[in-house]
């Protein structure tokens, strides 16, 4: 058994801001609420090796782990996965972005698996990872759409 989710949301906002914004690795605990840091470990071009760590969960454990992540801006894709796996057997990650006539919709699909000794189940890690997907891609969004309408007001002021 392996776990899949494919989340999306659609940005009011340029494709180049949302793609600059959600590629910003350094500036990911500002822009998720669930990290506390990143250390970029490594970059080499649109490639990138970096360490997240979590806000402590309700039972006060901080989850950290190393990730690699490529990014393709010509497709406007990124392929990412777990280089430390912790818990999981395995995780991949793809974000997707499109222009759309409402804005910028961003997709995120994820494939995983459990390791048989994890803590919880490839069917509990599904539903966690989708309940947390919507709220940090709603988060995501409201941060990137407030930043798109300060810079549509910066502009109209310098005229």
């Amino acid at each position: 058994m392996a776990g899949h989710t494919d989340n999306e949301i659609t940005i009011a906002a340029p494709m180049e801001l949302v793609w600059d914004m959600t590629n910003d690795i350094d500036d990911w605990p500002r822009l998720f609420s669930e990290y506390a840091s990143v250390d970029v470990l490594e970059r080499d071009g649109d490639r990138v090796t970096f360490r997240l760590t979590m806000h402590p969960d309700k039972d006060g454990k901080v989850w950290s782990w190393v990730s690699e992540r490529v990014a393709d801006p010509t497709t406007r894709t990124v392929r990412a996965h777990r280089v430390e796996t912790g818990p999981f057997q395995y995780m991949n990650i793809v974000w997707e972005y499109a222009e759309t006539a409402d804005g910028t919709r961003m997709r995120w699909i994820q494939d995983f698996a459990m390791k048989p000794d994890a803590p919880v189940d490839d069917a509990w890690m599904t539903d966690n990872i989708n309940r947390n997907s919507r709220t940090q891609m709603a988060l995501i969004r409201d941060r990137i759409e407030q930043a798109a309408g300060e810079r549509r007001t910066a502009a109209v002021l310098a005229d």
